[in-house]
């Protein structure tokens, strides 16, 4: 008798996986038997019902089963398999365009085959491409249960999921090797939700007349009790970390800093504007963290041009008035010199000196620089340059990052432990120009205070965005030629799929020379990452004194560069990029009187996602609607910035899709978070060990 995996087994132990399998399982978080039965189907296929070829029609999805009339290997380009498959009502051409010699010789003439795909129309008749199949034998029983469709990754086939998840699934069956069930039974009754087994079983293999046949996980009405029950607990294993967090957090010591001193009211006198009451809020709720004996976590998000900058100063002056450092960090180096700028502008009247790193500092100017923090210097700006285990900082009293998700979590977590002094932990004001949709707020960032800059500086004009294609380009130049006569500026940029500094600047170095070509009379001017910081910093500088009319950029400029003269900007690619980074680009413009715009060119033919980002952005410019909208289109992970580390990276639970579950799961959290071991039990199952990285 064969001995049966244990579901904590590596998968090793399964038939059919070998090292380069077991590697592929990895990349999906799949390390254990356990984990393959969450590792759930996309979307399932009635593959139950047999339908005549004769009957076929392009676009059906059908089971289809003949005798294999010929097949033969065709090379044009490349070598592809060809099988003709007849049922007596009609043939049909089967493609295989990946295939190995076994697989050719077993589909041989007169071999009879079952085979399941989207129907084609071809030069020669109706064809399927890359169906799946199987060889029939006579007595053969149709399947009596939906064909589940697994998300896979290079190497791994829908065979392989099949007979994978079918030991997994025998293991979970047998009683020794039944997964815990860690919800109270009175919850799952409160809520009619189905037990672990229950649920696990019936999401892998459900039967033929399941409500499960038109569902896909990807659509927003993906509901149903088996995974709503799923969903539940791994929402409940995420609140129940952050709120351990949080509780960690109250253990931790701060300094306390009192809300008011000379330099706050210095630097109010000589502001040009009065606060917006949402900046007046926002300030009196980071000032009341500063002044507790606990470290502040608090999380500062409002749209492109609300004036986080102003509300990030008054944070910082009443820990520089008691001694203490502060530490203010961008993701680029454009963004971090803008900070320095801004902040050597304002901060100097006062008496406040600040020293700047970067990886760009080198030699004797990084040596003044390490010396100058080690010292006590009060206020540090720079890049995840700060994050390295060369820079030592004397007592540093707040960190305040920009842009945060744009940092590994690992950086972010490097620079908050260098504040750990006598006992004490720094502050921390985490920033965010990428509005973060409510539901994942609620999730992501459970142990954070949030506040929200919701209301724009007077004067700010809404930006009028269309999107154009690229065949119309020739009318979009003369519209910046138009507009630069008249005395406006206008930014091009340039985007590339490929994530090269290198082929970026090329891409913007060939725009720049074209622009050039047909509008002779313009002072145009090229900034991109490859620049020397004296080179960019000359021609930003000139942008923003008027000398340049067009500057033409790689997406450096996304966050941190105001020109309230500049009122056009075109997106060359637009399709390419995703809505976040769409918003900021656009948030370069509007910032003064005129009434500014958007051009959003794109190269036709757009996919469903790029078109619903083009269509999302003409129809707004609420970056919270936007927000919602690319946690729709990319998940959690991509929005903040995890994606890289595990963390967050939620297996089942769509943050969108399950706002009303998440509603929920604040109270029944209660009724667990005494329960030290059922809640050791939840976070290991669904988070590992990236619950640490929650806290960064």
């Amino acid at each position: 008798m064969t001995t049966l995996p244990r579901l904590n087994d590596s998968v090793r132990v399964l038939r059919g996986v070998g090292p380069g399998m077991q590697d592929g399982l990895k990349k999906l978080g799949i390390e254990s038997v356990a984990d393959l039965l969450f590792h759930l189907p996309l979307r399932y296929e009635d593959r139950s019902q047999k339908k005549a070829i004769g009957d076929c029609r392009p676009g059906d999805r059908v089971l289809i089963e003949g005798i294999i009339e010929h097949s033969a290997i065709v090379r044009h380009r490349r070598a592809m398999l060809v099988v003709t498959l007849s049922d007596g009502s009609g043939m049909l051409t089967l493609r295989f365009f990946n295939f190995h010699a076994a697989q050719a010789r077993s589909l041989g003439r007169g071999v009879s085959l079952q085979a399941f795909g989207e129907i084609r129309g071809g030069g020669r008749g109706l064809e399927m491409i890359h169906p799946s199949y199987q060889r029939t034998v006579d007595g053969d029983e149709d399947e009596a249960q939906l064909t589940p469709i697994y998300p896979s990754t290079e190497g791994i086939r829908q065979a392989s999921w099949m007979n994978l998840s079918n030991q997994a699934l025998e293991s979970l069956k047998q009683d020794k090797t039944e997964l815990t069930e860690l919800l109270p039974a009175s919850l799952l009754k409160q809520h009619q939700l189905p037990g672990l087994k229950a649920a696990l079983l019936t999401l892998h293999r459900p039967e033929v007349d399941s409500e499960l046949a038109n569902m896909n996980r990807e659509d927003e009405n993906f509901h149903h009790p088996a995974r709503d029950r799923l969903v539940v607990e791994e929402l409940l294993a995420h609140h129940l970390s952050m709120r351990r967090i949080q509780q960690q957090q109250q253990r931790r010591q701060a300094l306390a800093f009192s809300q008011h001193s000379s330099l706050e009211e210095n630097f109010l006198s000589q502001l040009p504007f009065q606060l917006t009451a949402a900046q007046a809020r926002v300030v009196a709720e980071i000032q009341q963290d500063l002044g507790r004996t606990q470290p502040m976590m608090r999380l500062l998000q409002g749209d492109v041009g609300c004036g986080k900058t102003v509300v990030a100063a008054l944070s910082a002056l009443p820990v520089i008035a008691a001694g203490y450092q502060v530490a203010i960090t961008a993701p680029t180096e454009l963004l971090a010199e803008q900070h320095r700028d801004y902040f050597s502008q304002t901060l100097k009247p006062l008496g406040i000196e600040t020293v700047w790193l970067s990886s760009r500092v080198t030699g004797k100017a990084r040596e003044h620089a390490l010396n100058a923090i080690a010292s006590g210097a009060a206020l540090v700006i720079g890049t995840h340059a700060l994050m390295q285990k060369s820079v030592e900082f004397k007592q540093l009293g707040l960190v305040i990052i920009d842009e945060q998700h744009r940092f590994g979590v690992h950086q972010r977590l490097a620079l908050r432990e260098k504040g750990q002094a006598g006992g004490h932990w720094p502050h921390q004001l985490i920033m965010t120009a990428t509005p973060i949709p409510r539901t994942l707020a609620m999730t992501a960032y459970a142990g954070l205070q949030i506040s929200v800059i919701d209301e724009l500086p007077p004067g700010r004009t809404a930006v009028t965005t269309v999107a154009i294609d690229q065949q119309r380009r020739e009318q979009v130049i003369k519209r910046i030629a138009y507009a630069c006569r008249e005395g406006r500026q206008a930014y091009w940029v340039c985007t590339l799929i490929e994530e090269s500094e290198l082929l970026e600047a090329q891409a913007a170095e060939d725009t720049a020379r074209q622009l050039l070509e047909e509008l002779p009379d313009l002072n145009i001017g090229l900034v991109h990452g490859r620049l020397k910081p004296a080179e960019k910093s000359a021609i930003m500088d000139a942008f923003r004194s008027g000398e340049i009319k067009l500057l033409v950029a790689t997406t450096v400029i996304e966050v941190g560069v105001d020109v309230p003269n500049a009122s056009l900007m075109v997106i060359d690619n637009a399709e390419r990029l995703g809505l976040s980074q769409l918003h900021q680009l656009r948030g370069r413009v509007g910032r003064g009187s005129e009434q500014s715009s958007c051009v959003l060119l794109f190269k036709p033919p757009l996919g469903e996602t790029a078109r619903a980002r083009l269509d999302i952005m003409r129809a707004t410019n609420d970056g919270f609607r936007i927000a919602e909208k690319d946690l729709e289109l990319r998940g959690p992970g991509e929005v903040l910035g995890t994606r890289q580390t595990g963390a967050l990276q939620f297996r089942l639970a769509d943050l969108a899709r399950d706002a009303t579950l998440i509603q929920q799961v604040p109270q029944l959290a209660e009724s667990l978070i005494n329960d030290k071991q059922r809640s050791d039990a939840l976070i290991a199952r669904w988070l590992g060990n990236a619950e640490r990285y929650a806290e960064a």
